[in-house]
């Protein structure tokens, strides 16, 4: 309707895939952080019900787009750092390492954009699920980006060259807090949208916020200005609140009150919102405060480094 920017950093968080040919004509899927698998004899195409859907749904695209519709036997595990719902990707981010493995596999000519895109359509248009374009560039591309997303459904990534002792100084500010729960995405996401197309004048405004809180917090990064960032996500957090009732809740809350009232700068939810990550920029003399703080509730703090590296795979 409107496009959107986003500023985006990715993580030493991965998700993982290994793929092996069969010679027994048969079909393995198994997710072995999630204690999931699935198998048949390989057809031309999977209906996408029961567990590993989009196991399902990226195998069909393949076998359509790329194999001739010839069915293919092989065994395809996967596990990912971060829990599903956690507002860092984690789908996006398998379907791009699935992709990239099958890519290694056949030897597919997709460039960056092609992995991220057929991502996307895998995960949001053949699977129905919703959300939006940027965890899939952002596993694909890895690194800081800027990424616009134009009404007419073209995408740029503007990759951002940050000096390595800011890298350093953001890392030391910021905390990662898994708030001990997950959540639907895609049911808060509908939230938003159902919100934003029945006229819903404070949805809508508080979305324009978030997308021009992206271009602020780019111009903060690039200067250098690490108080102006923790400042900036703050106001995009109370922009997001604005956008949907389901994407704050009184845990999320509790997390926020007690983070700041213990020396945290600021915080914002990760990904939709209702559970997942916490991001909190903090004082680095302050983070063990915050941390304490913190230390009676079910969730936990995860140690990150930011990468450069977006989806790699390779053959043996």
């Amino acid at each position: 309707m409107f496009g959107g920017n986003v500023l985006n950093a990715a993580i030493d968080m991965y998700a993982y895939c290994t793929i092996s040919t069969s010679n027994d004509g048969r079909l393995e899927f198994r997710a072995a952080d999630l204690g999931e698998s699935w198998t048949s004899t390989a057809e031309t195409e999977l209906t996408l019900e029961g567990p590993l859907v989009l196991h399902k749904a990226i195998y069909n695209r393949v076998i359509r787009d790329f194999n001739g519709g010839k069915p293919l036997a092989v065994k395809v595990t996967t596990s990912a750092d971060a829990p599903p719902g956690s507002g860092l990707g984690t789908s996006s981010t398998m379907v791009v390492a699935i992709l990239r493995a099958y890519q290694e596999l056949l030897k597919l000519p997709l460039g960056e954009y092609d992995l991220a895109q057929l991502a996307f359509d895998i995960e949001r248009k053949d699977c129905g699920l919703a959300g939006g374009k940027q965890d899939q560039y952002a596993a694909t591309f890895g690194g800081f980006n800027f990424m616009e997303f134009f009404a007419d459904d073209r995408v740029i990534v503007n990759p951002l060259r940050i000096r390595v002792e800011i890298i350093n100084e953001i890392e030391c500010s910021m905390l990662l807090y898994f708030t001990g729960q997950s959540r639907e995405s895609a049911n808060i996401i509908k939230d938003q949208i159902h919100s934003a197309e029945s006229g819903d004048d404070k949805s809508l405004q508080a979305m324009h916020r978030v997308r021009r809180s992206a271009v602020e917090m780019k111009e903060a990064l690039l200067k250098a200005e690490v108080k102006s960032m923790a400042g900036i996500l703050g106001e995009a957090w109370q922009a997001k609140r604005d956008m949907a009732r389901s994407i704050s809740n009184t845990l999320i809350d509790t997390i926020y009150d007690r983070a700041l009232s213990a020396g945290a700068l600021s915080a914002k939810i990760s990904g939709a919102g209702g559970g997942g990550f916490m991001m909190l920029f903090v004082e680095p003399t302050s983070k063990l405060d915050v941390m304490a703080a913190l230390s009676d509730l079910e969730g936990s703090f995860y140690r990150f480094h930011f990468t450069k590296e977006g989806a790699q795979g390779w053959l043996v």
